[in-house]
């Protein structure tokens, strides 16, 4: 299946890892003509009875109306199936585009035998186009009927940018039972998360308690999904769902004072952020992988506001795809951040090579191991504040000609 523009695989591209099945998670895709391109667009999965419910999405307030029912379904805390259109994000399309929305969920509850609620719908592509209803109802009817599908069959289905598929396998030892847990994910522009991002969805055979899952979903996201930045635009879809099935047989965690409880969330940290970091690696245009690494803050949060600022600057991102160790344009991001820092303690360093501690470059300084550094595709860039114990690590992607060159056409 092609990627969803046939546009050349991005050099950071990491290969889609073998991943399990998940018991009580059936995946089908089908074709339901969003757009002209030749592909499956219309991702199904179908999720057992009792499958718990957590969810976190985009503040961004023009959000689609499948953000906004996605919110009231996650209060309830169960699910049956999620539907993914690919290629009309249904956002800014009024009571039309709610109509759609609330025709799928139909549909799928009809064919289930659940209520509408338990039917959660995404939607990623042009904004304010609303979704054809004629082809929603005759991809829903498709993919109900289609044979089983791939998680790498579906992580592509629900690209839209993206040159290629985005998903991660990882497992913990919840009281003597082992869990797994699948993730797939699109985005490649418009990511700069304001609590969630692009599309990712978490699978698990674990059984977790509704409240435990959103808790451990929403502590995830902060340092993961929160932590990204391609062109510092926030999506109106933006939207992280987990599910878990519970047909793992272990005892069904509540609290951090059940057995396994830490295990499972750290397994579903390091899902999260290794699924934030492909997001990045498929940044439109992109050409480099950017580590932007803060220390010495006053607190945690003020570090990862430093940290955006830096990943954010267009002068910054566009330095690096030219090699070139600009740092004084590094100090230029920390100080419009609007976050304490204090211009004579402030150290930056390039591939773990200071060129600048205390306010001051460095007498000794030699530029030649950070060129170095700058041509390889995996750049860090290290910022000390010299204030606190506040850090953070944030993540983002060169800024090159081909990010105007696809956002230029991608209407067409």
């Amino acid at each position: 299946m092609a990627a969803s523009m046939d546009l050349e695989t991005s050099p950071l591209a990491l290969p889609f890892p073998q991943m399990p099945a998940i018991a009580g998670v059936t995946l089908r895709v089908a074709r339901a003509g969003y757009k002209t391109w030749d592909r499956a667009d219309l991702t199904y999965a179908e999720l057992t009875e009792g499958t718990a419910l957590a969810g976190v999405f985009t503040r961004n307030v023009c959000c689609s109306s499948e953000v906004e029912l996605g919110r009231e379904q996650v209060n309830l805390g169960r699910a049956r199936a999620l539907v993914v259109n690919a290629g009309n994000s249904n956002a800014f399309t009024g009571y039309r585009g709610r109509e759609a929305v609330e025709q799928i969920m139909a549909q799928v509850a009809h064919h289930l035998d659940c209520d509408p609620s338990d039917v959660l719908v995404s939607s990623t592509g042009v904004i304010g186009v609303p979704l054809p209803k004629d082809k929603a109802k005759e991809g829903i009817a498709a993919v109900l009927e289609a044979d089983d599908a791939s998680w790498k069959e579906a992580a592509l289905t629900i690209g839209t940018t993206d040159t290629f598929a985005k998903g991660v396998t990882t497992s913990a030892m919840v009281g003597g039972t082992r869990v797994t847990l699948n993730g797939i994910i699109k985005g490649s522009g418009m990511i700069a998360p304001d609590m969630a991002t692009m599309l990712g969805y978490i699978f698990t055979d674990a059984a977790v308690d509704p409240a435990f899952l959103q808790h451990c979903l929403s502590a995830a996201n902060e340092g993961t999904f929160n932590c990204i930045t391609v062109d510092s635009d926030t999506s109106t879809s933006d939207t992280v769902l987990a599910f878990a099935t519970g047909k793992a047989g272990n005892a069904l965690i509540s609290s951090f004072e059940d057995a396994g409880a830490d295990a499972f969330m750290a397994a579903l940290h390091d899902m999260c952020r290794q699924l934030a970091q492909l997001v990045v690696r498929d940044g439109e245009g992109a050409q480099k992988f950017i580590a932007v690494n803060v220390t010495g803050a006053v607190s945690d949060e003020s570090a990862r506001r430093v940290g955006l600022a830096v990943a954010n600057s267009p002068l910054v991102k566009t330095a690096i795809a030219g090699g070139d160790a600009n740092w004084g344009r590094v100090v230029m991001a920390v100080g419009k951040a609007g976050e304490p820092a204090d211009r004579d303690r402030l150290g930056i360093a390039f591939g773990g090579v200071w060129a600048a501690r205390n306010g001051l470059p460095l007498d000794d300084y030699d530029e030649g191991p950070v060129a170095r550094h700058l041509e390889g595709r995996e750049i860090d860039i290290t910022v000390d504040l010299g204030l606190g114990d506040g850090r953070a690590s944030v993540w983002t992607c060169d800024l090159t000609h081909g990010y105007i060159s696809i956002n230029a056409d991608y209407r067409s």
